[in-house]
């Protein structure tokens, strides 16, 4: 039985190809069907992310959902909550920890958002 599709078509331009060039030519079609999808996490974040990051950085869940809230809140999510922790840390001389208590506590938001061109 003949099978009605175009496949032999379709493949004319693939017949030539050796099993390495057809996997060479498969993960080049596949860096272009996943480009965009690096570009859009390169560019894009979300409270989970952020959380997340926190939470590798040694921040309790609570902590992080409170500090990722408050960035979400004062405009400063798009750049990054650990990087706002981070900044704000070595703004003050301080460590990493201490700086992302005292957002989570509700302090330094103002000079946070100042580092990053906020003014509140």
């Amino acid at each position: 039985m003949m099978r009605s599709d175009d496949f032999e078509e379709r493949r004319r331009h693939l017949a030539h190809m050796s099993n390495e060039e057809l996997a060479r030519y498969f993960w080049e079609l596949a860096d272009k069907v996943v480009q965009p999808l690096v570009d859009l996490a390169r560019t894009h974040t979300s409270p989970s992310i952020e959380r997340s990051v926190l939470l590798r950085m040694g921040f309790s869940s609570l902590e992080a959902k409170t500090i990722v809230d408050k960035c979400a809140e004062k405009g400063l999510l798009g750049k990054g909550a650990g990087h706002v922790v981070w900044k704000l840390a070595n703004a003050r001389g301080m460590c990493v920890r201490d700086a992302g208590v005292a957002l989570a506590e509700g302090r330094l938001w103002d000079e946070a958002a100042a580092l990053f061109g906020f003014r509140r």
